[in-house]
């Protein structure tokens, strides 16, 4: 489904992107993710495809707002019937089998107060899927939920929504929910400045926000100094890169590599052999679960985090010098912002 709007109010802006399967649309507060999800509802004015000659009520949507938007007087079976027509019978029959098809169907009885903020969401998809919409719309649907709800809500509702074949876009600024998507548009500024797979955007970001945003915590200041071969000068010394379209001799650019991608060397490597090495020291550990975060002194401050199964056979220590490498593979250059 291919999306391009031109929104009025409440705030100005033009966007166009494609929605395939599960698609979240990635930004900060702020960058208008609801803003785009209300016009493609009619509930904000603005005009383009789809839906844009439709009345609200008319547009084969369902709309899951941020704070799940419940009647509170009505139980969750009331609730989930409402949007639907016909006999009495026949729409709590309806409303019963979808609360069912996501595991709630012991909650219709309950009002809103009574639920947790899992069951109300899922109270509220049930009631956005009862318009037998051709679009989900979601809000935020982890944003009011602690770490572990927000785990089980998110492996959930990608199952949920890839088991409907009905496709999906979900504003959100969490990028534990972007790495599981099918499709992510990111919105910066209010506008969209990249879209792609969750590989794509995760390991190769268009803009210095977009890294920030997806996680890079290693970003350095750089300037070409080649480009047959690329070479880089940064706070480490001359490295090897990948220089991409557009960059040229002199260009400064932001030097990122993600954490998890930045190689800590073993002792028994020659040095030669190593893709630009960089001497370092052990400033912190930081044991994180089944990982271990590494803080390391160097030119310039380097975060490193290792799976244990690494960490376990590596002699780690505060204080200890290691040696650690940057591979052009998962080294990205970034323009340097205005």
């Amino acid at each position: 489904m291919e999306v391009r709007y031109r929104i009025l109010r409440p705030v100005a802006m033009e966007v166009a992107f494609s929605i395939r399967g599960l698609t979240v649309l990635l930004g900060e507060s702020g960058a208008g993710k609801t803003t785009v999800l209300r016009a493609l509802a009619g509930l904000s004015p603005g005009e383009g495809a789809p839906f844009g000659n439709l009345r609200p009520e008319a547009r084969p949507v369902g709309y899951l707002p941020q704070q799940h938007a419940l009647f509170p007087h009505m139980t969750a079976l009331a609730n989930v019937a409402f949007p639907i027509s016909g006999p009495k019978t026949e729409r709590l029959s309806r409303a019963r089998a979808l609360l069912e098809r996501l595991g709630v169907a012991n909650l219709a009885d309950r009002y809103p107060a009574q639920l947790s903020g899992g069951q109300r969401q899922r109270v509220a998809l049930a009631r956005a899927l009862a318009r037998g919409p051709e679009l989900l719309l979601l809000d935020e649907p982890t944003s009011a939920l602690d770490a572990v709800s927000k785990a089980q809500v998110v492996d959930e509702l990608a199952g949920f929504v890839r088991g409907l074949s009905v496709p999906a876009l979900v504003a959100s600024h969490d990028p534990d929910l972007a790495r599981i998507a099918d499709w992510v548009v990111v919105l910066e500024g209010r506008r969209v400045v990249q879209e792609g797979t969750p590989l794509a955007v995760f390991s190769e970001p268009a803009t210095l926000a977009t890294a920030r945003l997806v996680g890079f915590k290693n970003l350095y200041p750089a300037r070409v100094l080649s480009t047959e071969p690329c070479l880089i000068e940064t706070p480490f010394g001359c490295m090897r890169a990948g220089c991409g379209a557009g960059l040229s001799p002199g260009s400064r650019v932001v030097l990122a590599v993600r954490s998890e991608e930045v190689i800590l060397v073993r002792e028994d490597r020659s040095r030669d052999r190593i893709e630009n090495p960089v001497p370092a020291r052990i400033r912190r550990l930081l044991p994180e679960g089944i990982a271990v975060r590494l803080l390391l002194e160097a030119a310039a401050p380097i975060e490193v985090v290792l799976p244990r199964h690494v960490a376990d056979r590596l002699p780690l220590a505060e204080g200890r010098a290691v040696t650690v490498a940057f591979k052009r593979r998962y080294m990205h250059l970034l323009p340097v912002p205005g």
